[in-house]
């Protein structure tokens, strides 16, 4: 039977995420069910906003539907959220979230306000007022040299610079492999963090041109703070395989911090402020986790 859409749940009112892995979603009567072995977890889908499908997870035509119905977004993702790989969404979602970021993108003054938040974000001292976007650019290219040399003095590394090739992906020295599957979990969990919140990752203002523009803008704020030091010391522990490591490290990272938790508000204080990062503080409780080992 339809149902006026007054009569769902407002997503305000609605949980946060839930993220399963390693099981089978279907139709249970009237909602859908997680089976995993003989257990079976009911799923409240009309009370929930993001369902987080991890590695191992398989889910039917009919629970897709029941999904879409209940206008609860769909998201395949690494495990534990570390990756983003696709999303499904439907139902009539509010635009104002991208329409505000469109409109700060199109206005020079917002938009260099957007750019100096985004850089001072990363920076225990203020900035200069009249610094140009080259200037900022250059002092964020300082501080990252610094913090590579600190970090690669502190594991006893041998750091020339970053680079790598994908083409020659072995060629590459264990800290840069490290470094670019670090850089690609913090790259996921900020585009699934985007797109639950209603932002294009497409429309930069740092970066541009590329359809994942402003995961690069948003994963920035992070990657020195978080993907980087986690890349050295996971080249630093003479480990083969450090890319393997490396998302470990970031997975078990991502947990202990509720990064999600974070990265929602400072978005929406990028360009809200204060105030709109209390407002919907509600997208961004974290990830509640069903998940069997």
């Amino acid at each position: 039977m339809n149902r006026d859409l007054q009569e769902m749940p407002k997503f305000s009112d609605r949980w946060s995420f839930l993220y399963f892995e390693k099981g089978r979603i279907d139709q249970d009567g009237m909602s859908i069910a997680y089976h995993w072995l003989e257990k079976k977890v009911q799923i409240p889908i009309e009370s929930l906003a993001v369902l987080m499908l991890g590695p191992g997870t398989t889910v039917t035509h009919e629970a897709v539907k029941k999904i879409s119905e209940s206008r609860c977004h769909l998201m395949w993702v690494g495990e534990r959220g570390v990756r983003f790989y696709a999303q499904g969404q439907a139902g009539s979602y509010s635009s104002r979230h991208l329409m505000q970021q469109v409109s700060c993108w199109a206005n020079e003054a917002e938009r260099m306000r957007v750019i100096r938040q985004m850089y001072q974000f990363r920076f225990s001292e203020a900035l200069e007022t009249n610094a140009t976007l080259d200037q900022l650019r250059g002092f964020e290219g300082s501080r990252v040299r610094k913090i590579y040399k600190e970090l690669s003095q502190i594991h006893g590394i041998d750091w020339q610079r970053r680079n790598y090739d994908q083409s020659q992906w072995s060629a590459s020295d264990p800290a840069n492999r490290a470094l670019s599957a670090a850089n690609s979990c913090m790259y996921g969990i900020c585009h699934a963090a985007l797109v639950t919140a209603g932002f294009s990752p497409a429309i930069g203002f740092i970066h541009s041109g590329k359809q994942l523009s402003f995961v690069y803008d948003i994963a920035d704020l992070y990657k020195m703070e978080i993907a980087v030091p986690i890349a050295f010391m996971a080249a630093a522990s003479g480990e083969k395989n450090v890319e393997s490591l490396a998302r470990q490290l970031m997975r078990d990272k991502f947990r202990e911090l509720k990064i999600m938790k974070q990265i929602i508000p400072d978005v929406m204080r990028l360009f809200y402020g204060d105030s709109g990062a209390r407002e919907d503080d509600e997208i961004s409780e974290g990830i509640d986790v069903a998940v069997n080992y």
